[in-house]
């Protein structure tokens, strides 16, 4: 099959990817490859509020960022801009009369109507079934790796690539604010027992026991998170035999990414801290249930070790909860959020850490 050719004369492209930081790093090699096809093009990411100060002066794909006020039924938006501005943000996107404009946001039924009425010159991007049509797509499927999900988006318009998560950029002032929170040599381990779905957090007394072995080998284990994750440090140092200390709530984005560039590993649940970690390329143990290996994990043994658990009952109640993306099977999950991860020891954990630790 004839791969489809780059469109001409493009200098304006739009890509709508309104999410959480995970969620962003996944598509980064769709927009490196949309980068390298379009290099002259001026890339407008239609993002979430963090975006901005994040990628803004960070070398890139993106040039600029577009923040997305609130749209009814899009997921995934945090702390968007109230609605009441939507249409005045859409009017501006028109006027500047965009050659591309590219969905990479779901499956399409809010999506693709809203990536429409960018009014760009043609639109790309995904579709499950009854999701209105854009004018080339790709069927969208619940698993499938993200990163190959978006670049099968961006190859219709000539722009394919590894789906290897390009490195990110950790600007100097980031590297610097990280020496000062983690003086000394170590070797720093990074602990990230939070996420966003109770479901996908390690339990956080096995996070503490890593901890523990670990600091008895020489590492110098350290928590991280976002400030709302406290709780969930706060158990893990409690359980700990052994002070952590906790940057939990004590760094922005760019200083997060600082530190995890700093460590020499990175133990974490599946989420976004996880997947900072694989762009500025410190080696990781990533803690998952199966189906969100399917995801998001790293396909690359030398620096990361996905362990998976295969719970896919609720350990409450027992429902099946793994209907999602396949609608001919019964039921729909349950509404209970214990962890899905208690089926990983913590011996594995300890074991991959050790070997990552001592590699070169």
């Amino acid at each position: 099959m004839h791969a489809p050719d780059l469109l001409p004369g493009v200098t304006r492209i739009a890509v709508l990817r309104a999410n959480a930081l995970g969620d962003h790093l996944m598509a980064t090699p769709a927009l490196d490859a949309l980068r390298r096809a379009y290099p002259a093009a001026h890339v407008v990411l239609v993002g979430a509020r963090w975006h901005a100060p994040f990628l803004t002066g960070r070398p890139g794909p993106v040039d600029e960022v577009a923040v997305l006020p609130e749209v009814a039924g899009l997921a995934g938006q945090p702390s968007a801009p109230p609605a009441s501005e939507l249409d005045g943000f859409l009017a501006g996107l028109r006027a500047r009369r965009f050659d591309l404009a590219l969905q990479l946001h779901g499956g399409g039924a809010t999506s693709n109507p809203l990536v429409r009425a960018f009014g760009a010159a043609c639109t790309v991007g995904l579709r499950a079934e009854g999701a209105p049509e854009l004018d080339r797509w790709v069927p969208y499927r619940y698993y499938q790796p993200e990163a190959e999900r978006f670049l099968e988006v961006t190859a219709l318009v000539g722009a394919d690539g590894p789906s290897r998560m390009p490195r990110l950029t950790v600007l100097d002032d980031e590297h610097a604010r990280a020496a000062e929170l983690l003086p000394g040599a170590g070797p720093w381990v990074a602990l990230h027992p939070g996420a966003t779905d109770p479901r996908r957090r390690w339990p956080p007394e096995r996070f503490a026991a890593v901890a523990d072995q670990l600091t008895d080998d020489g590492a110098r284990p350290v928590l991280v998170g976002a400030a709302g994750e406290q709780p969930v440090a706060d158990a893990v140092r409690a359980a700990a035999r052994r002070p952590l200390p906790d940057l939990t709530g004590r760094t922005d984005l760019g200083t997060l990414a600082g530190v995890l560039a700093r460590c020499a590993l990175v133990v974490a649940d599946d989420s976004g801290p996880l997947h900072l970690a694989h762009a500025v390329g410190t080696p990781t143990v990533g803690l998952y249930w199966c189906g969100n290996a399917i995801n998001a994990a790293a396909p690359r043994r030398a620096t990361s070790r996905p362990l998976l658990s295969w719970t896919v009952h609720c350990p409450e109640c027992g429902v099946d909860c793994t209907p999602a993306g396949h609608p001919h099977r019964p039921g729909d999950g349950c509404d209970h959020r214990p962890s899905f991860l208690d089926q990983i020891p913590v011996a594995e954990v300890v074991e991959e850490a050790r070997d990552l630790l001592a590699r070169p």
